[in-house]
């Protein structure tokens, strides 16, 4: 695939600078980093101990859920919607 169409935005996550390549907007890439910040200083809050490894870990063990989570209740919208309108 070609280069041309991937923005390089450098990013801070948790103290530690990044460089992500993708095609979307650096706006976006930017909200993205900025949520995965304030979830591993929220987690690294109620759990001081943990090393930057095991915290980035929970960090996306609680992305994955919330996303399964959102998953399934737009399943059940979706499920809901169709039941109505037969």
């Amino acid at each position: 695939m070609s280069n041309r169409n991937k923005n390089r935005t450098t990013v801070d996550i948790y103290g530690q600078q990044f460089v992500i390549i993708g095609e979307e907007s650096p706006g976006h890439i930017k909200l993205i980093a900025t949520l995965v910040d304030d979830k591993m200083r929220e987690i690294s809050s109620k759990n001081p101990s943990l090393d930057i490894s095991k915290l980035a870990v929970l960090t996306a063990v609680n992305a994955v859920n919330d996303y399964i989570k959102f998953k399934e209740q737009i399943e059940r919208n979706e499920k809901e919607t169709k039941s109505e309108k037969d």
